[in-house]
């Protein structure tokens, strides 16, 4: 996945067995220490037992937990990348190394397939960022990707950083926002997802070649559908009426937010194949949208598109 979404922070995974797992008699080795004010490396290795911990952290930091092993040739390219960019973030993201040999437990809560994988945690819930190795610039984009999602969702804190190379305070300063995607933010703090929405559509109008504001206004406009919405209510309506486009759309929005990627895609291709050509039309739209909303690069896109043109043709 190349890009990370807001609604994924419903929760896909369920961490809830490591959340309150006992810590061993003595404190991994780097675990993430107890506050103290003191500058400390971002990037540390965690265990089944202190997992827990890193849940805790990422309630205030937003946390990369990069799942690896020895033996993996992709992961030996993709981790020093990652490692790179979490430290030029001087302390806005820290970063979980899981040995997923040694950490069976960590690696089977997030349900790892393949390595390396790596996955955000943003208030205790996971967000999917990628699988396999892939590079540094597209490392960078999802990153600046979790930056903003973080701070859509409050997590904005920071842990005192240092890397014993004559830091620069300068350098310690993230760039100024733009102003358009800053009213965004605050828009979205409020909970006025109309406003954000009209503030990401400014800054596109300005700049067309605006990705974050691309990719912001796919988020808020997912979140702004699914506001307010009952989900039995939505699932009720849809079921009574198979052919509501409508109806199907929103539960389709609900399973997406909910990080139920490949249901929401099934269920509008499905509706894609029995429908009329005026509202195939509007399927497809709808389809493209949350195919940018998810990335291009995710496998589930991938796999919903070849079936969208299997159908098409």
């Amino acid at each position: 996945m190349t890009e990370i979404s807001a609604a994924a922070l419903r929760g896909a995974v369920d961490l809830s067995s490591l959340r309150n797992r006992p810590a061993s008699a003595q404190p991994a080795a780097g675990a993430p220490a107890p506050p103290a004010g003191e500058a400390r490396d971002v990037v540390v290795d965690v265990t089944d037992q202190s997992f827990g911990e890193i849940l805790e952290l990422s309630r205030s930091v937003p946390v990369v937990v990069d799942l690896w092993a020895e033996w993996c040739g992709p992961c030996k390219q993709l981790s020093p990348i990652i490692e790179k960019v979490t430290r030029e973030q001087r302390g806005r993201v820290v970063l979980a190394k899981v040995d997923v040999d040694a950490n069976p437990q960590v690696a089977q809560a997030f349900r790892a397939q393949s390595i390396p994988m790596v996955v955000a945690l943003i208030g205790g819930q996971p967000v999917p960022m990628f699988t396999g190795a892939v590079p540094e610039e597209q490392v960078r984009e999802v990153f600046a990707r979790l930056l903003e999602v973080a701070a859509q969702n409050g997590v904005t804190g920071s842990v005192p950083f240092g890397d014993g190379e004559g830091d620069d305070p300068a350098e310690a300063e993230p760039a100024p926002m733009p102003p358009l995607h800053a009213e965004a933010f605050e828009a979205i703090e409020a909970g006025d997802y109309a406003r954000a929405i009209a503030a990401y559509e400014k800054a596109l109008a300005e700049n067309p070649r605006d990705d974050d504001a691309k990719a912001g206004l796919g988020q808020v406009r997912l979140l702004h559908r699914v506001q307010g919405l009952d989900l039995q209510q939505v699932r009720a309506a849809a079921a009574a009426a198979p052919g509501d486009v409508d109806a199907q759309f929103q539960v389709a929005d609900l399973d997406l937010a909910g990080g139920h990627v490949d249901d929401a895609f099934g269920r509008l291709l499905d509706l894609f194949s029995d429908a009329d050509p005026e509202q195939r039309t509007r399927i497809r739209e709808r389809l493209v949208e949350l195919f940018e909303l998810i990335g291009p690069t995710d496998p589930r896109v991938a796999s919903a598109r070849t079936r969208l043109t299997s159908l098409l043709f």
